[in-house]
């Protein structure tokens, strides 16, 4: 089927339109990430095999022999759910799949999947490929409007393609020159991408509103905004602010804007 633009009102009542992957676009993705799986399972295979259980000298008959093919069997296992669901919880809906074939998950609302979506969407699999080959789930993604899978409508979320827009040179804002100023990369942020997700609208907000104050207001306001965000944020997201001086604060929540921005607006 065509691909078809999809609207979406975002919570802050911003209309967004993305493209919704079709079957083809998401049948490569998924072949590309089944050819990984079967790899590390083969490369794994290989290895209890043929050096935990030196094949040729010790039988399936052999007690010794039972329990790393028991934890082979339960690790392919969750290999094959858990690669899914995490990868995509942690990589803002892609997987190795997507995101060489440029296509992402997200939530209906427009922002990124959440953990639980993630769940739903990727335990209904077992659902989606009845009888066999995603039989179920090809027909769904075939005819829904959508082009949703029984999985993406019970987790309330949709494939589509990466907005790709063309980059524009185009005058830098107060807090981009001061970003750039400082010299911050993304290397020298203290808080991993999982913990990231624990920060929510209410949040972002905050990070948003500090700033977009930052250069405007006086030093010592800028030093107050920075100490109370700190004490909001850092303990959230397991960072230690006693071990950073307040520059050093600073430039932990101008990094924070950078990462997050991406995530929670959108080029219209």
């Amino acid at each position: 089927m065509n691909q078809e633009q999809v609207d979406i009102k975002t919570p802050e009542y911003v209309s967004v339109q993305f493209q919704s992957a079709g079957l083809g676009s998401r049948s490569l993705a998924f072949m590309i990430d089944t050819l990984l799986i079967m790899i590390i399972q083969f490369v794994l295979a290989l290895f209890v095999f043929y050096v935990v259980l030196d094949w040729g000298n010790v039988f399936f008959t052999d007690s010794l022999a039972t329990w790393p093919i028991a934890l082979l069997v339960v690790f392919i296992f969750l290999l094959n759910f858990g690669y899914f669901f995490i990868y995509e919880f942690v990589s803002g809906g892609r997987t190795l799949g997507k995101s060489l074939i440029g296509i992402r998950v997200i939530q209906e609302n427009g922002h990124s999947i959440t953990l639980l979506s993630s769940f739903i969407r990727n335990l209904l699999r077992l659902v989606d490929q009845l009888p066999g080959a995603y039989f179920l789930g090809i027909v769904f993604i075939f005819f829904h409007p959508k082009h949703k899978r029984l999985g993406d409508i019970v987790g309330g979320t949709i494939v589509v393609h990466e907005r790709r827009t063309k980059k524009k040179k185009k005058k830098q804002s107060p807090i981009d020159k001061e970003i750039e100023r400082r010299q911050l990369s993304f290397e020298q942020l203290k808080v991993e991408e999982f913990q990231l997700k624990s920060l929510r609208e209410k949040e972002w907000n905050l990070i948003k509103t500090y700033a977009e104050r930052f250069t405007f207001v006086s030093l010592s306001q800028r030093e107050n905004l920075t100490k109370q965000l700190s004490e909001i944020l850092f303990p959230r997201l397991q960072v230690d602010e006693s071990q950073l001086t307040m520059y050093e604060k600073e430039n932990q929540l101008l990094l924070l804007y950078v990462k997050l921005k991406d995530e929670w607006e959108f080029d219209l």
